[in-house]
């Protein structure tokens, strides 16, 4: 276990694996970088992946309330790069942590060579296709395991790997930070900015996610130019871990575009 300072001096825990171009996993709301689980190993087979807790998860301290927005947030993760000696970095995203990837992207265009984003959109939008289900969106509030699995996951994945499932769902983080976490995530709104991002950009987005409705994908792929999207079909919002032919997509879409 590593830790360097953000900006505000709150210490953030990273840690690394693999070899190879560097990977950078950011996590989502209020999820510790042990939440990646199986999908950060089987990613450390190709890369050099690099991930970290937000601050006030896991080992990470809390920090200023004030520096809870993805914009900001997106500031602790270049500070990661940068202890890491990883000038340039492919970065992958899930859900807030795809929040967060946009604005490194927008913010830091020299310290991102490719952009991953999964479950995630730019943010507000008028547009009520695009906003959770109620019902969803009261799980998610509720922190209730039971209630959340079937949101993420599918049913088959979870019985036959419990403990990847347990820890996603139990990052250690305090109620203070978990409801800075879930304002970061509600405030977030990158649409006018993201015809800025110069990285390559691949989507992922299941079609029965009902925390992201697919129309935020849909979105996505009209503001950033030129990236492509993959529909992967009856994936809820733990696509990232639940569908692992997604890795081998994003080993197909790096090697295509960096190569």
């Amino acid at each position: 276990m590593n830790f360097t300072t953000a900006p505000d001096g709150a210490e953030l825990a990273w840690t690394e694996s693999g070899e190879g171009e560097p990977l950078l996993l950011i996590a989502g709301q209020a999820t510790a970088m042990d939440g990646w689980g199986p999908t950060a190993e089987l990613l450390s087979r190709s890369y050099r992946v690099i991930r970290f807790d937000h601050r006030g998860t896991g080992r990470s301290g809390k920090g200023d309330a004030e520096r809870y927005t993805t914009r900001l947030l997106a500031e602790d993760a270049a500070a990661v790069l940068k202890a890491a000696n990883a000038d340039l970095a492919h970065v992958y995203g899930h859900s807030m942590g795809g929040r967060i990837g946009q604005w490194l992207a927008i913010d830091h265009p020299q310290a991102v060579r490719t952009l991953i984003l999964a479950a995630t959109s730019g943010g507000k939008w008028p547009d009520v296709s695009v906003q959770p289900d109620k019902a969803a969106l009261a799980a998610l509030v509720s922190g209730d395991m039971a209630r959340l699995e079937d949101l993420f996951f599918d049913a088959e994945w979870v019985r036959a790997n419990p403990e990847a499932t347990h820890t996603f769902f139990n990052s250690h983080a305090s109620a203070w930070a978990k409801a800075r976490h879930f304002k970061a995530s509600r405030d977030h709104d990158a649409w006018s900015e993201l015809g800025s991002i110069k990285a390559p950009t691949l989507i992922l987005h299941g079609t029965d996610d009902r925390l992201t409705p697919l129309p935020n994908a849909l979105l996505l792929r009209e503001h950033i130019p030129r990236s492509v999207l993959v529909r992967v079909p009856g994936a809820g919002h733990g696509l990232h871990l639940d569908h692992p032919q997604t890795v081998e997509w994003i080993r197909q879409f790096i090697a295509r575009k960096s190569g």
